[in-house]
């Protein structure tokens, strides 16, 4: 353990006022639907509703989630309340009774408007019911916790090439032609709402299997099952190798059914550096869930950081770009808020692991860029993206922007210096 003080201390009361004052009184209750249950989660760049009352499993789920977690870290009973309203919701009107599993998409009344079902959404799915079962008395979701586990099992679970088949219809047979609707790496910065993806459905990504990561975690972390332990182990092996380049020094997301990188399409050799460096701190929080020592991993965690830093970060003013080509410096130069939300975690949680002061002063950059051109102190919230010129771009709230990425990251890094201001970092 490192004895030397850290700068740290001086970050937790502003990024604690940020979480209350700026996120969470942004979308609560702001978001939550009175007259027909779940969130709405369309507001403009005033905050104002946009209009769109559609509910996806995976902002309805992220906010289920993100409801449960602050209040297991002590900021109100009245967020668990409004875990567990969501989750109603989400069960009754977006769970499948007949077949199991979570729908895409509802209307606004919580009439299905797209009943396939992905891997991506079930992973929150799962997320959302294991963290929400940690801070409640019902018991439905652990029940629907395991439910899900074992339609993944059944339904899902790629027992030859390893990981999982990622597109079903509502009878969970595997889609193999057309395509899917799935979050898009590139979101549309437009006023309107970001839509989904088009996507080959027999790809694997490693975007679906990164979440399925943060799920299986969790669920291991409350229930302890052995097929919990598996598949967690399983989902480990598959971050911290199969999807990472070697020599290359980065990860790729597209892959065929047997994880070959798929390659042949310019628009998939791309490298994101938020997913990469989102992978390596939930891939800690995978290790520690599994007794495994992050130190067996960390010459994979600062060579990530390295690539990263080296063409994806922002020298002169702090942040992250979104993403660029292999070996080449950014060539989509916003700076989205859920990038620096994941990478500001993901600096906190390294030095942590590793007593280097260059994560302190990444994370303090992170910071200070989000502080004075990304965070709206007026209205609430964070900008989605901000340009090379400053300019901030998008809106509060959309399909897949609620509050979970900058929600999570302001609990994760205050509980972060918690730790490190108590037992220091190692070294």
């Amino acid at each position: 353990m490192a004895d030397r003080a850290t700068p740290l201390d001086q970050y937790r009361q502003p990024l604690e006022s940020t979480l209350t004052d700026n996120v969470l009184d942004f979308w609560f209750p702001r978001s939550v639907d009175d007259e027909h249950g779940g969130f709405l989660t369309s507001y403009d760049r005033e905050g104002a509703f946009a209009g769109n009352g559609r509910k996806q499993v995976v902002t309805q789920a992220r906010m289920v989630w993100v409801a449960a977690r602050v209040a297991r870290a002590g900021y109100g009973d009245e967020y668990r309340a409004i875990a567990e309203a969501g989750f109603d919701f989400l069960v009754d009107a977006m769970w499948d009774d007949d077949r199991g599993g979570f729908y895409w998409e509802v209307e606004r009344d919580g009439t299905t408007s797209k009943p396939n079902k992905h891997l991506y959404g079930q992973a929150f799915g799962l997320y959302a019911c294991s963290e929400l079962a940690r801070v409640t008395d019902d018991e439905r979701p652990a029940e629907y916790a395991h439910d899900l586990v074992s339609l993944l099992d059944e339904h899902a679970k790629d027992d030859v090439h390893g990981g999982y088949v990622e597109y079903f219809t509502p009878d969970w047979d595997p889609i193999t032609e057309g395509q899917t609707y799935l979050e898009n790496i590139e979101p549309d910065w437009s006023p309107k709402e970001s839509g989904d993806a088009v996507l080959d459905p027999t790809l694997k990504l490693t975007n679906t299997h990164l979440h399925l990561l943060e799920a299986f975690a969790t669920y291991y972390e409350v229930f302890e099952t052995e097929t919990g332990r598996c598949r967690l182990h399983e989902l480990f092996d598959i971050v911290t190798n199969t999807v990472y380049r070697t020599g290359r020094r980065f990860c790729t997301d597209k892959y065929e059914p047997d994880w070959t990188p798929k390659l042949d399409d310019e628009a998939f050799r791309i490298v994101s550096y938020g997913h990469d460096l989102e992978g390596v701190w939930l891939a800690m929080e995978a290790a520690d869930a599994l007794g495994l020592s992050t130190d067996l991993y960390r010459e994979l965690f600062e060579t990530l950081w390295d690539y990263a830093l080296e063409y994806g970060y922002d020298d002169e003013r702090g942040g992250f770009y979104f993403y660029g080509g292999f070996d080449e410096p950014a060539s989509f130069r916003v700076k989205a808020w859920w990038v620096q939300a994941e990478c500001m975690t993901s600096a906190l949680r390294t030095y942590e692991r590793t007593g280097d002061d260059r994560y302190v002063d990444v994370f303090a950059e992170t910071w200070a860029f989000l502080d004075e051109h990304q965070i709206d102190r007026e209205r609430g919230e964070w900008h989605s993206g901000v340009t090379d010129d400053l300019e901030p771009v998008g809106r509060k709230g959309a399909v897949y922007k609620g509050a979970y990425h900058n929600g999570r990251a302001l609990v994760e890094c205050i509980e972060a210096i918690d730790r490190i201001a108590s037992t220091g970092a190692n070294t």
